[in-house]
């Protein structure tokens, strides 16, 4: 039998007031730059404020289906992770936009078709934090956060942070141009490959971490 729900219990559950998907920051500290790439701390820290859109990647566990007279004994297969896709607003000096282009570059060239071969050469992570608006925000950490956060070695600690390992740009989208478009500002879509990710406090740890 259900138990009767309140509005006042429903409150209480909402610790809080619940996650805003406007409050997040990603960063991409490092870039392959054996692929000849300019990536340094001030680009890192163009992203964390020219990225407007992102999303945390999904995970699937695929099922395997074995037959047993007739039915179906459904069993885990294999873990994938959907593809990472962020919104950047490009600048003026097409310093972002010129970077997705070289990494991609870098992987496959435009008059040849070659470029890396190692994987190590042409994968790096990244950091999807989920940033908090109430007291809990103000939580302050010594560490180099590698979100840029505050002032010298001092961030914010984010109320989750979700490490994406060794990514990759397969897809750097179009940017739209019309004389139609008023009152807006160019912007440009880079889908990424993810291998895995882990998600805790800081994102480090070897493995799912819940806190």
């Amino acid at each position: 039998m259900s138990t009767l729900r309140t509005i006042t219990g429903f409150k209480e559950r909402l610790a809080g007031g619940g996650t805003r998907p406007n409050l997040f920051e990603v960063s991409i500290p490092t870039f392959p730059t054996s692929l000849g790439i300019t990536w340094g701390q001030e680009e890192a820290r163009t992203l964390n404020f020219l990225c407007k859109a992102a999303a945390i990647p999904g995970s699937t566990v695929n099922p395997i289906d074995v037959p047993f007279r007739g039915r179906a004994l459904k069993v885990s297969g294999d873990r994938t992770f959907a593809p990472w896709t962020i919104t950047v607003i490009n600048d003026e000096d097409f310093k972002l936009h010129n970077a997705f282009l070289q990494w991609q570059n870098g992987i496959n060239k435009l008059e040849n078709a070659t470029g890396a071969t190692s994987p190590s050469a042409y994968m790096v992570n990244a950091y999807v934090d989920q940033l908090g608006r109430g007291a809990d925000a103000g939580r302050f950490s010594t560490r180099n956060s590698a979100t840029g956060g505050a002032v010298g070695n001092v961030g914010i600690r984010p109320l989750r942070r979700f490490k994406l390992y060794d990514i990759w740009p397969s897809d750097v989208g179009e940017m739209a141009l019309s004389y139609e478009q008023d009152n807006t500002i160019a912007e440009f879509s880079v889908e990424f490959q993810v291998q895995y990710m882990t998600a805790g406090e800081d994102g480090d740890q070897n493995g799912l971490v819940i806190r």
